[in-house]
């Protein structure tokens, strides 16, 4: 018998039918995919860095989101609960007319005391007790140690510039003879704008005995970077309201309450956020590079959004109280 042959005329090999075994995967190619070699753990490195740079991201987005966004509406929600008090105060016959309540307690620092009404700047305000960081993020502050607005003798009211909707953002604005307008449990009172005045600048003479004169006080320099202090002089227009002792020795608040100073920092509190942060974030690395984009997004943005805002709010507390 003759052996057969194909059309090609190769010979076929004994073993064309039967099924080659798949080549093993190509080390680097492997390699390549999973960023380690294989049977190796993916090393710690890449986390803490990627941890590091997501920490540091929240947090300058936080105190941004903050200062911008946020505490305009956290001002705006002060000042209604606190105008709405202080109408029913006034309606009432209540409001302190003093540095203390009825009772002859020192107010407490953020109780409303006043409404501030300047026309060319379109502000009305509610005025709280006290001038730190905490109670001007809730509008205006009268400082403790002064009279207040009507009385005999010089009151002072401090005010941010832009933060927390900078109710004095625009003081620069008024010049000498605009008039303004201050409600207090006393009575309206109208101050005439003096002049304005910067660091180095002359002070006008005291007023005279029986007469009143407040001093709206705020920071100068670029927004949200505050480079000294703008003081308006303003004198009482009319008869002055009857002024009583003062309780709170002048010059003796804490440094909190001064101009561009911050409140006093609750370290250990700030602290314990800021390790929650830098643990969120290598969490939020990890699930990134073990799980995928999307789950590590769905996971994570909810913790360290509201960890980078507590935290930002925590900072801005320690800014200067005119920013």
């Amino acid at each position: 018998m003759t052996a057969t042959t194909d059309t090609t005329g190769a010979v076929p090999s004994a073993d064309a039918g039967t099924p080659r075994p798949k080549a093993a995967p190509d080390a680097a190619v492997d390699q390549g995919r999973t960023g380690a070699p294989p049977g190796r753990r993916r090393p710690a490195t890449p986390y803490v860095l990627g941890g590091a740079l997501l920490t540091m991201s929240v947090l300058l987005l936080g105190i941004c989101a903050q200062l911008v966004l946020l505490s305009p509406l956290e001002h705006r929600a002060s000042q209604s609960a606190g105008f709405d008090r202080l109408r029913g105060e006034l309606a009432a016959g209540t409001v302190a007319v003093s540095q203390t309540d009825q009772k002859g307690r020192l107010l407490t620092p953020g109780t409303p005391l006043m409404f501030l009404e300047i026309p060319e700047l379109h502000v009305r305000e509610v005025v709280f007790e006290g001038t730190d960081s905490d109670v001007l993020a809730k509008g205006p502050g009268h400082r403790r140690d002064t009279l207040l607005p009507g009385q005999a003798g010089t009151a002072v009211i401090m005010g941010r510039a832009a933060a927390y909707g900078g109710p004095f953002g625009k003081l620069a604005e008024l010049v000498p003879g605009d008039t303004f307008r201050i409600t207090t449990g006393q009575g309206r009172f109208t101050f005439r704008v003096l002049d304005l005045r910067r660091a180095g600048d002359r002070a006008p003479a005291a007023p005279a005995a029986g007469t009143g004169r407040v001093v709206l006080m705020t920071a100068t320099g670029t927004p949200y970077l505050p480079a000294g202090v703008l003081r308006l002089d303003a004198d009482l227009v009319g008869k002055a309201a009857d002024t009583p002792a003062l309780r709170i020795a002048p010059d003796s608040l804490p440094a909190s309450e001064l101009p561009l100073r911050g409140a006093p920092a609750v370290w250990w509190q700030l602290l314990l956020w800021l390790q929650a942060l830098a643990v969120t974030s290598v969490a939020a690395v990890w699930a990134w590079f073990r799980w995928g984009r999307r789950q590590a997004w769905i996971v994570s943005v909810g913790p360290l959004g509201a960890i980078g805002l507590e935290i930002a709010h925590q900072i801005t507390r320690l800014l200067p109280n005119l920013l």
